[in-house]
């Protein structure tokens, strides 16, 4: 990937990043606000990784930006009432094999894609 690990303040896009990291997360695996944000080198930037997604994928779509792998820390949807239906988002994670139940990514820590691991 060729995201610069220390960009200038001029020449950096967070949302942009964001996104570009969002695409690499494969089918069947999830990843988290705070993962993503830690690897952009904003370590306390989770929630902009959600206003990121949120500004997106109305624009742009699921099939472009697979917000649907992005949970919080603990595997659960948070971020499932920015969908279509308030089911969208789990009605997405299912389509790619991932089993959720009340909300929340079951098996979460072995399908936890981590891009600071992953990318490196």
């Amino acid at each position: 990937m060729s995201l610069p690990r220390n960009p200038t303040e001029a020449s950096r896009n967070f949302f942009q990043e964001v996104q570009e990291v969002v695409r690499l997360i494969p089918r069947g695996r999830v990843s988290t606000y705070g993962a993503i944000a830690h690897y952009l080198g904003a370590r306390h930037g989770a929630r902009m990784v959600g206003y990121a997604l949120i500004a997106a994928v109305p624009a742009r779509g699921l099939d472009d930006i697979p917000a649907q792998r992005v949970v919080n820390r603990n595997g659960l949807l948070t971020g499932r009432m920015h969908f279509a239906t308030p089911t969208a988002m789990q009605e997405a994670l299912e389509a790619e094999g991932v089993r959720v139940v009340d909300d929340q990514v079951v098996e979460f820590k072995q399908l936890f894609w981590d891009p600071s691991t992953e990318l490196e």
